[in-house]
């Protein structure tokens, strides 16, 4: 990969990190009417998708969609403008957040119904099917979902269908405000993808890089195969908090799951956990400290000049 190519990729790693700090900022003065679930932690697989899909591929969301909303449109502004109800916002203001989706981006649906963008995305594979189209159906999803019957269902279909999706599960091991191990017993996505005969992938460590390469090699293998693949990808939804348990006499960590995360702010440097969790942090394997908080700086510029701030 060229020097000037890795460069812009990891511009847009901040802009999707910078373009959700300006939301969360607004979101802590109160200026939206609507629920929004931020994504910070998740925007190395969001970039690899954009930069995997060509025109004839389609992108089926969950709620919690805002960085590939960022990603696929290129711009905060819409997206911004989405969330304040203003006409001029990406769906004209008839989608607000967790339904968010652009037909002319690729973004062909999106659901705030818990595993219900799974079977919508089954169908829209078999029409493409039929249409011989030869593009990629790509559905995202989370770790809560895939306890819902539509989660088998839908992959039992695939398969029996010889449907070429790609399913992403973008694991953060919580469901709202409780952890996996609090909820349930674990699921093994590897056999269970094998049961119904399909393809298993895995990513970890927020290297974007290595994320996009991996995207390129797993489509091809789809649209070869002619099977559903499911990739699982490990995420930290990063901005939580503590707040004081009295009753037990300590501090309870506040899991994001949705609003406005209270103790994280816009800056210049917009790395909010050092470690590998945060693939703003992950950069700094390509990348020196100055040359990073440079281009941080030129991403920044550019966002609050797009915003009009």
């Amino acid at each position: 990969m060229g020097e000037s190519k890795k460069v812009k990729i990891a511009k847009e790693i901040l802009r999707l990190r910078f373009g959700q700090l300006v939301v969360n900022e607004k979101y802590k003065a109160g200026q939206f009417k609507i629920p929004i679930h931020l994504a910070m932690g998740h925007e190395a697989i969001a970039v690899a998708v954009d930069l995997m899909m060509d025109e004839k591929d389609k992108l089926v969301l969950s709620h919690r969609n805002i960085h590939y909303n960022l990603a696929r449109t290129g711009t905060l502004r819409p997206v911004l403008d989405e969330y304040l109800l203003k006409k001029e916002g990406l769906a004209y203001a008839e989608l607000g957040s967790m339904n968010l989706a652009s037909e002319e981006k690729g973004v062909i649906y999106a659901s705030s119904i818990l595993g219900n963008n799974l079977p919508v995305a089954t169908g829209l594979a078999l029409a493409e099917k039929v249409k011989r189209s030869g593009g990629l159906v790509i559905v995202v999803t989370g770790d809560g979902a895939i306890e819902e019957g539509a989660f088998y269902e839908s992959l039992l279909f695939m398969k029996s269908n010889a449907l070429g999706v790609l399913v992403i599960i973008e694991n953060n091991r919580w469901s709202m405000h409780t952890k996996i191990e609090e909820r349930r017993t674990e699921i093994d996505l590897p056999k269970l993808a094998a049961s119904l005969g399909a393809g298993y992938e895995k990513l970890d460590g927020n290297d974007v890089y290595r994320y996009v390469e991996k995207l390129k090699e797993v489509k091809k293998k789809i649209l070869e195969d002619k099977k559903p693949v499911v990739l699982e990808v490990n995420v930290t939804t990063l901005g939580g908090w503590y707040v004081e348990d009295k009753e037990r006499k300590e501090k309870r960590f506040i899991h994001p799951h949705a609003g406005p995360l209270p103790e994280t702010s816009l800056v210049e440097w917009p790395e909010i956990e050092r470690s590998a969790n945060d693939p703003v942090f992950a950069l700094q394997e390509h990348f020196s400290s100055d040359g990073l908080k440079k281009l941080s700086q030129e991403v920044l510029k550019s966002i609050k000049e797009e915003i009009g701030e």
